[in-house]
């Protein structure tokens, strides 16, 4: 089979973006299903066998409702945009625990025209599981430095050292980050193109000590 993703899928998005309307969507559903939704479900599951590879803790889930598929439609309940769909494609490949705890560390995958990236690691963990990762961090300076020194990290950073780390350590720029995410982009033609599992199994494999570090950081397996 050809490529996963190609022009009609994008040209599906942006016309979304120009007519977010219930009306317009039930109309060209079925044409969302045959050219977006169809080609993400082949996609994850393909990516099942280079992501076991990686760890058999990632999830690669091609259900169409309930998998690692994002639903298009927007939760606008309490939101001040009330737009009804989402004009990108959101695929997460989880962590086998995250079932039982939202803050184990996964891959996100981003389909928007002009913007395509995957991003993994732990976004804005809470206190405690924030507190784990510095601690670890400080613990096995080695190991973060090897996991994270050749990935470009993304995310909200204090304006201070956080409380009980010393000013002075030498990491202390990574140990004011709130968010240990790293992201790869891609360009539109090697997301279109026939060789793109090839280039995504990299970026993942890329990313995955950071992956592994924060996993065990956080007492899961990987």
């Amino acid at each position: 089979m050809g490529p996963y993703f190609n022009s009609e899928f994008f040209d599906f998005l942006k016309q979304l973006k120009r007519n977010n309307r219930r009306e317009w969507f039930a109309k060209n559903k079925s044409r969302f299903e045959s050219v977006v939704r169809d080609p993400c479900l082949r996609f994850i599951t393909e990516a099942a066998e280079p992501l076991h590879d990686i760890s058999a803790q990632i999830v690669a889930d091609p259900r169409p409702n309930g998998g690692s598929l994002f639903r298009i439609y927007r939760d606008i309940r309490f939101s001040e945009n009330k737009q009804p769909y989402k004009t990108h494609i959101g695929i997460q490949f989880r962590h086998a625990a995250e079932k039982k705890d939202v803050h184990a560390p996964g891959f996100y995958f981003h389909l928007e025209p002009g913007q395509y990236f995957l991003a993994a690691g732990s976004w804005r963990p809470e206190s405690k599981q924030l507190n784990s990762i510095r601690q670890a961090i400080v613990s096995k300076p080695e190991r973060w430095t090897k996991a994270a020194s050749k990935l470009t990290l993304d995310g909200a950073v204090l304006s201070r050292p956080p409380r009980g780390f010393a000013a002075n350590h030498p990491l202390i720029e990574d140990l004011k980050r709130k968010d240990f995410i790293a992201l790869v982009e891609f360009s539109e033609t090697q997301v279109c193109g026939p060789k793109f599992m090839k280039d995504f199994t990299k970026a993942c494999q890329q990313i995955s000590p950071l992956v592994e570090f924060l996993s065990q950081a956080l007492g899961f397996r990987y």
